[in-house]
């Protein structure tokens, strides 16, 4: 659930903000490009990584003017730098906060990093990530795209709007997620106009912040992903090397969203740098039935058919699947190649839509097989993982085509279903300790 959305007057336009959780310090999250604080709690990795951070502060998230549910603004008329430096100033006076680190992802670094020098009495520290100095490539400034690639990637930008737009090139480790596309395109759509989103990327094309980098004077932690697709590392390398006293962390991934990929890598950076202590990761763990489908035998089939009439087999294989998600309400977790990893809140459920995709799949000409097991997860960032996950994927292994095996721990809970089994006797499950009783779903009945 979102928290309330508050507003703040700065000059005669309204700044929507959030405040959330009561740590010691107050912590501002300026964002990048375009932000939505009420959706941005609706993807489940993006709210885990707020809620991390609240953990250990009063985390204050806004809406930059132009943007989200704050005012709008003419995009003849778009705001300076030093507008959006009195939109931070206003948001901490209405949430009462005198002092605060200053936490700047993307563009919103460049904001927070002229923010901490011209107001070094209200900034308790400085963090960047995924950060850069400047937006065109010049000779002493390598780092950044050239003019035209800069006026190509805008061009892609207002084309996809409406879209999951440049999703490959920010979040590439999820970037064929549905569920995060699905939230990505909603998100950019509720952040900005088309209109409004290329006038300020064309607006943040214009920036250079390299004099104002010397000057900083607040305790500064540098972040930045190797091989980010969307900002050159090598730019926060410079801007660490440029503040004095800075700290600069590299993390390894090519994810220059800060909410997916190794989370828990940059927030125990924040965290420590903010609180001196650094706390083991925390996860939820839940008991989650799963269920891994697999098509038998796609390399023979695929070579057979050809890449063309192969593609479009596997794209109605995948309708099919998700259309049987949706109605046995099942949350699709990871998709790769020909496979599908789901999460139900019940065995049942889970048995039936895989029953009902085996049925489907035949129909298709595929022989997909199924494994079914329940046990306890780690939930983190909305993703799964833990033991159970090993095993319902060895369970689905041992299915023969067009056939759902289950897990003893299954077939016990299901009791007085109706559904019913036949034995497959006992398995060694590699990676697994011990042998597993295992089931097959006699289906029809």
């Amino acid at each position: 659930m979102s928290p309330t959305t508050r507003y703040a007057r700065s000059a005669d336009v309204n700044i929507a903000y959030q405040v959330v959780g009561d740590g010691p310090l107050d912590l501002v999250l300026v964002p990048g490009w375009v932000s939505q604080v009420e959706a941005m709690w609706d993807e489940p990795t993006h709210e885990a990584f707020l809620r991390r951070l609240a953990s250990f502060s009063r985390l204050i998230v806004f809406d930059k003017r132009g943007t989200g549910l704050s005012d709008r603004v003419s995009v003849d008329r778009l705001p300076t730098l030093d507008d959006r430096m009195d939109d931070v100033r206003a948001v901490m006076d209405a949430a009462g906060s005198e002092r605060a680190a200053l936490f700047g992802t993307s563009e919103g670094g460049v904001m927070s990093a002229l923010f901490a020098a011209t107001y070094p009495q209200r900034t308790a520290a400085l963090i960047l990530y995924g950060a850069y100095a400047k937006r065109i490539r010049t000779p002493d400034y390598p780092w950044a795209p050239t003019a035209d690639e800069r006026e190509r990637d805008i061009e892609g930008v207002e084309r996809a709007w409406g879209g999951a737009a440049q999703l490959d090139v920010l979040a590439p480790s999820m970037a064929n997620d549905p569920r995060l596309q699905d939230w990505w395109a909603r998100y950019l759509r509720v952040s900005a106009s088309p209109g409004a989103a290329v006038a300020l990327l064309k607006m943040n094309t214009q920036i250079d912040i390299r004099p104002i980098l010397p000057t900083i004077r607040v305790p500064t932690l540098v972040m930045h992903r190797t091989g980010d697709l969307d900002i050159d590392v090598g730019g926060s390398r410079y801007i660490a090397q440029q503040i004095p006293g800075a700290k600069y962390v590299e993390l390894p991934g090519r994810d220059h969203l800060w909410f997916v990929g190794d989370t828990e890598a940059i927030l125990g950076e924040i965290e420590e740098f903010l609180t001196g202590v650094r706390r083991a990761a925390e996860f939820d763990r839940v008991l989650a039935t799963v269920m891994f489908t697999d098509i038998a035998d796609s390399t023979a089939i695929a070579a057979d058919l050809g890449d063309s009439r192969w593609r479009s087999l596997v794209e109605s294989h995948n309708s099919l699947v998700r259309r049987e998600l949706d109605l046995h309400r099942g949350r699709e977790v990871d998709s790769a190649g020909d496979g599908f990893l789901v999460h139900f809140d019940g065995p049942a459920r889970a048995i039936r839509c895989a029953s009902a995709i085996v049925d489907g799949a035949a129909r298709l000409g595929l022989g997909v097989r199924a494994g079914v097991h329940t046990g306890e997860c780690e939930m983190v960032g909305g993703k799964l993982r833990g033991v159970a996950i090993h095993i319902g994927a060895r369970v689905m292994a041992a299915a023969a085509p067009g056939e759902v095996v289950v897990s003893s721990t299954v077939r016990d809970l299901v009791a007085g279903s109706g559904i019913q089994f036949a034995d497959r006797g006992r398995h060694e499950l590699k990676g697994v300790p011990g042998e597993w009783q295992l089931y097959a779903v006699l289906r029809g009945r």
